[in-house]
């Protein structure tokens, strides 16, 4: 199946889940404390996707920006910056806000619309953590409702997988972790 029908079929999905936002937050306050992270890459969530705010309270934040020119990329920036409408409908950072490097993140949380067993995920289309995540080497975690976890998706070369997925029931290393 292409990614496009993928795509509607876990939207559908999802619209049906209850929010499991405060089981998914519980299981990586656990897990990231325990790898001693301090500095996360989140996102802020879009409806029907998990909500992780809550680790503000127990970690340094960090929201992206998704920037179009001169060509498509994600900026990080203080967490509390975000406070503006994206065309995506989520907040994010004003453009001119404090930008932060990669270099110092511990750990980056990415949302999607379903993930598979071997790390793979099916996002929204555009790209952004797949120029993102190659050569970063912190953890890069999948944050998804278990439901939404399927048996395999299409992939291309330039995707890249997480190492780790986040759901209600846990948070388990993926089969085929990033390169």
């Amino acid at each position: 199946m292409p990614k496009s029908k993928w795509r509607d079929w876990a939207r559908g999905q999802r619209d049906a889940l209850p929010d499991l936002s405060e089981q998914v937050s519980a299981h990586l306050r656990v897990f990231l404390r325990s790898r001693g992270v301090r500095r996360v890459l989140a996102y802020r969530a879009l409806s029907g996707e998990i909500d992780v705010s809550a680790l503000a309270q127990d970690f340094e934040l960090l929201a992206p920006r998704a920037r179009f020119r001169p060509s498509p990329r994600l900026t990080l920036h203080p967490w509390a910056s975000a406070t503006e409408l994206s065309r995506f409908g989520a907040l994010q950072p004003p453009a001119d806000a404090r930008e932060v490097p990669l270099s110092g993140v511990d750990a980056v949380l990415l949302p999607g619309l379903a993930f598979d067993p071997q790390g793979r995920r099916l996002g929204y289309g555009g790209g952004f953590y797949d120029r993102l995540l190659p050569g970063y080497g912190g953890l890069s975690v999948g944050v998804i409702q278990a439901a939404l976890v399927v048996p395999r998706l299409p992939a291309e070369a330039h995707d890249c997988p997480v190492e780790w997925l986040a759901t209600e029931t846990g948070v388990s290393r993926t089969l085929s972790p990033a390169p």
